[in-house]
């Protein structure tokens, strides 16, 4: 016999996990609105991975998820989350961006702030040894 490919066995290990689970079990694993992935990843015993990036495995989710809601396991997609379901994802770039460069920010002002107070202290020390070199 041959061995399998792992996709193959992604497949298979979703498919005896499901067969495995009660209607109750499911409700169990219910994260917003569906299924909680790193639960069935754990299940399964395979990787979170796979249950995005293989095509089968992706779509025999995406029915059980269906069936769970025809059988009201799962609550009703809103009309918001069935639009995002056919849309592609989008990574935004710009606000990661903008999140690290304001997280620099507030660190550089931090040690600006410990610096002027430093400065501060010398320019104090500096007044200090300037009036004693003028009064010896």
């Amino acid at each position: 016999m041959s061995e399998l490919l792992p996709k193959d066995k992604s497949i298979l290990a979703f498919q005896k996990w499901c067969a495995s689970m009660t209607d109750e079990a499911f409700t169990q694993i219910v994260f917003r609105g569906q299924l909680n992935r790193t639960e069935i990843a754990k299940g399964c015993g395979i990787a979170k991975s796979a249950l995005r990036q293989n095509p089968e495995v992706k779509r025999l989710l995406a029915e059980l998820e269906e069936n769970l809601r025809q059988r009201q396991i799962l609550p009703a997609l809103t009309k918001l989350a069935e639009e995002a379901a056919d849309m592609p994802k989008f990574h935004d770039k710009i606000s990661k961006r903008a999140t690290k460069d304001a997280k620099r920010l507030a660190e550089l002002e931090a040690e600006v702030i410990a610096l002027k107070a430093k400065l501060k202290r010398f320019e104090e020390l500096s007044s200090v040894l300037i009036n004693f070199g003028d009064n010896a």
